[in-house]
């Protein structure tokens, strides 16, 4: 790993310790599963997360991420793509198999938009890049486990727009009938569309109330949600996502 893989965003500590800091619901520590081969990176990427007091397991490979994983889940993934025996996609769908959902972030160098779309759509939660900087990352994973029900189970809320439903406690969105597989950012971002039908909302509001994060994001990571969010929902019918021109987006069920 060369000093570039990482930037360490100057006073990090003095930024992130002025946030509260987060624990399972039961008031014990949150539990991280790093996955990458890299060991010098793993280190301070413990390190960071362990000052956050979160415990963190590591595993250089997928075989030894399964193992973990089954043996103590995690609230939280950190996932390479490239590793020694099998890619972070075959981890991911394997973890998808198994009962309940646990957030997965990518961690990877690899940086075109198909392999981005590749790890979003097969149920990635959120997609980074290295270079990256750590206070980023932090931010990311802090997102991902606020909207995780391991944290914060889902109220039972039933939402609908036309033929779409969503059923909060039950996790799952259907349209006309038909069952639509939805990562858990994607799922929070329909959610918030569908809360606030037929009203524009534009995209820093979004940013704000459905990735949360402890700094200024960029609002372009919406766009991209929402393009995956239409190639889901409304693939094959009528367009319930409109684009707002100037403002951001609005859900709404036309006629």
């Amino acid at each position: 790993m060369t000093s570039a893989e990482v930037d360490h965003a100057g006073p990090r500590r003095a930024i992130l310790g002025k946030l509260p800091r987060m624990h399972r619901a039961d008031g014990s520590n949150l539990r991280t599963l790093l996955v990458d081969d890299e060991r010098a990176l793993t280190n301070l990427i413990r390190m960071a997360l362990r000052y956050e007091g979160w415990d963190v397991d590591v595993a250089h490979d997928a075989a030894e991420a399964m193992e973990k994983f089954r043996t103590d889940p995690p609230d939280v993934v950190v996932l390479d793509i490239m590793l020694p025996d099998r890619d972070g996609f075959a981890v991911l769908e394997e973890i998808r198999g198994n009962p309940g959902y646990t957030p997965i972030l990518f961690l990877t160098a690899r940086d075109s938009v198909h392999d981005r779309v590749t790890g979003l759509t097969a149920g990635g939660d959120d997609y980074m890049t290295k270079p990256f900087n750590l206070e980023e990352l932090v931010a990311r994973l802090r997102g991902l486990i606020r909207r995780s029900a391991q944290m914060a189970p889902a109220a039972e809320e039933t939402l609908q727009v036309g033929d779409l439903f969503l059923d909060s406690a039950g996790h799952c969105v259907t349209r006309a009938g038909q069952s639509i597989s939805l990562s858990s950012t994607e799922f929070e971002l329909l959610r918030y569309l569908m809360r606030h039908a037929r009203r524009a909302v534009g995209r820093q509001e979004i940013l704000d109330r459905v990735w949360n994060y402890d700094f200024g994001g960029k609002s372009s990571i919406v766009d991209l949600y929402v393009s995956y969010l239409r190639k889901k929902v409304d693939a094959g019918h009528p367009p319930l996502i409109h684009t707002v021109r100037g403002v951001g987006y609005v859900l709404r069920a036309d006629g």
